[in-house]
């Protein structure tokens, strides 16, 4: 399968024309499923008015499973193992837990471009330059949504597992949902899904490849990482 090119011309940007920064706030605790689906539709209901500003909310999950909008019954293997929740976000089934910092982005497109397709490549883009801070080479796919690494194995044939996952949803403009980064979850609880609808490649995490990583470590890097594609960001109060 051949690497899927981010924009080839320029490094996939969207900074605001007025450099005003995205919060950015982080939940100490993993937050149950439903309340942060309603905090974050709040959320995008009130940047849609000017009530409230772009914002970034890096959070952790008890474990469940949720269905992305092109999700495949026979896809989910055992339905009984976590809680499963259906999503408004692309995509199909995927798992989060304790372990995976999943970082809800709810931008402005109408103050960035208005562009879905860059807006993708630049979450890509930015998933790959967190990963570089731990010199892991994460890469594209066509035909296969989320960002993969290749390991090789000295007697075995090169093996690819996906590390991040993407989803989002745009409301008049705003983004909602996100990325999901796999830090060191349980990933014996990936089992009772096909990831992605992708049966012939696995999945892994920053630890299980071998990188010392904690979740503070992660989060400096995917913060460092946005303001690079993305712009300023200011500390913000978590919704939940």
């Amino acid at each position: 399968m051949l690497n899927r090119e981010l924009n080839s011309d320029a490094c996939p940007l969207m900074p605001r024309p007025d450099g005003a920064p995205a919060g950015w706030a982080v939940s100490a605790r993993p937050v149950p499923y439903p309340q942060a689906v309603a905090a974050m539709q709040a959320r995008v209901d009130a940047i849609i008015e000017g009530r409230a500003g772009e914002l970034v909310w890096l959070l952790e999950h008890p474990p469940l499973y949720t269905a992305g909008v092109s999700a495949k019954t026979g896809d989910l293997l055992d339905a009984n193992r976590f809680p499963v929740f259906e999503s408004e976000r692309g995509g199909q089934f995927t798992y989060h837990g304790p372990g995976q910092r999943v970082a809800y982005v709810m931008l402005d497109l109408r103050e960035r471009g208005r562009d879905v397709r860059f807006f993708v490549q630049a979450l890509e883009a930015w998933v790959i330059d967190a990963l570089a801070a731990f010199n892991v080479q994460g890469e594209l796919r066509d035909g296969r949504v989320g960002v993969w690494v290749e390991r090789r194995v000295p007697g075995l044939p090169p093996r690819e597992d996906k590390i991040a996952a993407l989803g989002v949803k745009l409301r008049r403009w705003v983004s909602f949902h996100g990325i999901s980064l796999n830090v060191e979850p349980d990933l014996s609880h990936f089992a009772g899904i096909v990831p992605c609808g992708v049966t012939e490649h696995g999945v892994t995490s920053l630890v299980d490849l071998g990188r010392p990583v904690g979740m503070d470590d992660a989060d400096a890097a995917l913060k460092a990482g946005f303001q690079r594609m993305f712009g300023p960001v200011v500390e913000a109060d978590a919704p939940l």
